[in-house]
């Protein structure tokens, strides 16, 4: 199987979609900061491996905490990943954080303060 295939494309969508279900509904550790969501996930062609990237909404240690606690979980969640997805192979799950949802906030914060009339700067 291509990286980039069809096939490819429909598991990576799937294993998103369950792995997004798991976090959310079924652990229970209370590191998992409650704002957790999967952002995207890339599953290699042979279906052995799988990055999944994490956005969690908080600060630095929530995000940290949230990503020692995932790791802890990794064999529960293939486990269940296994039993809710048919797959030849149940993908070894790697979770790495992305913080692309925070630099979109704060870059677009800063294009809002460029851009605001004159005036407002001047009261400030």
């Amino acid at each position: 199987m291509r990286k980039n295939s069809i096939k490819n494309t429909r598991i990576n969508g799937e294993v998103l979609r369950e792995l997004s279900n798991i976090i959310r509904g079924e652990i229970k550790d209370p590191r998992i900061a409650p704002m957790t969501s999967v952002v995207s996930v890339e599953v290699a062609p042979d279906l052995k491996t799988c990055k999944a990237y994490i956005s969690v909404l908080g600060d630095e240690e929530a995000q940290q905490s949230t990503l020692a606690g995932l790791r802890s979980a990794e064999g529960y969640i293939r486990r269940e990943l296994a039993r809710s997805i048919n797959l030849r192979n149940t993908p070894e799950i790697t979770f790495i954080m992305d913080q692309s949802i925070e630099y979109g906030v704060r870059m677009s914060k800063m294009i809002d303060e460029v851009t605001r009339p004159a005036v407002d700067r001047d009261e400030l």
